[in-house]
């Protein structure tokens, strides 16, 4: 079993060094048959999350293994509740883990409180990480150079050094859409204008889904303000981004990038938006 934690370049290629040193290891022993390579791009987490290992699980219940190799315990899961699952599950299906750089057998007794410990320092480590990331994120929101303040919106396009500067032609659009939504039309009432005269969707589709439009019709960034840490994870161990409804900072910059809508008509579109529910 092999996993890397992002879809970077450097970590895919490290994806494949693992699944080629594994296939070439298990063919150099007479006596093994690869049953499969199973590697994972993702958090280790949750184990939920990560088809490969619940594949890996799943032909483990089948009876189609009786020993899987990995890197290291962190490679096989940093979730210690998790990973204690499904420890005792593969020792009740009789089947044996090995992880190499620990050099440790999940079968031999004597090495199970020593994998229970570094289960338990692996996930640590790993929330630490996570917490100096938060971090270091928090403190970019805070600098003018920031990369979050020019993330690229529809409307938008980047300058050589980064910035962002108006896309006429998508601009074109977002002031349609605007102007179609000032006049009282709902967002169905929008996407059937929007289709009837074939402009295309931000994702080149004929057709425009109502949280595309919601999603442009309440975006700061056409006033030419940037508004950051709109969403939080606010538990590490599932990961998930929630709205931030007060429970961190958030940080509003102003005439950040030349507007493509009149804060004017933004605040009508925004008062529209709260007195009709469509």
């Amino acid at each position: 079993y092999c996993r890397v934690s992002t879809k970077h370049d450097e970590q895919q290629d490290s994806l494949m060094m693992q699944k080629a040193y594994y296939e070439t290891y298990i063919h150099e022993h007479e006596n093994w048959i690869l049953s499969g390579v199973y590697a994972d791009q993702g958090t280790g987490r949750n184990i939920d999350k990560r088809s490969q290992f619940q594949r890996l699980m799943s032909d483990c219940r089948q009876g189609k293994i009786d020993l899987i190799l990995t890197k290291s315990i962190s490679r096989f899961g940093r979730d210690t509740l998790d990973l204690l699952n499904c420890y005792r599950e593969l020792k009740h299906l009789g089947i044996d883990v090995y992880f190499e750089i620990e050099k440790l057998y999940l079968s031999n007794s004597k090495s199970e409180q020593l994998i229970t410990i570094l289960s338990a320092i692996s996930q640590e480590e790993s929330l630490h990480k996570s917490q100096n990331i938060r971090w270091g994120i928090k403190r970019s929101f805070e600098s003018e150079n920031s990369k979050y303040r020019n993330r690229k919106c529809y409307g938008y396009c980047h300058d050589l050094d980064g910035k962002l500067i108006i896309n006429d032609a998508e601009a074109l659009i977002v002031k349609i859409i605007y102007n179609l939504r000032q006049t009282g039309c709902s967002l169905r009432q929008t996407a059937k204008e929007l289709e009837n005269q074939g402009i295309k969707s931000p994702r080149s589709s004929s057709r425009w889904g109502p949280e595309s439009l919601s999603k442009i019709l309440r975006n700061e960034k056409y006033v030419g303000k940037v508004l950051l840490q709109k969403t939080i994870v606010e538990n590490y161990y599932d990961g998930k981004q929630r709205k931030n409804l007060g429970q961190e900072c958030q940080y509003l910059v102003s005439d950040h990038h030349p507007p493509i809508i009149e804060q004017d008509m933004f605040e009508r579109v925004q008062l529209h938006k709260k007195n009709h529910c469509d």
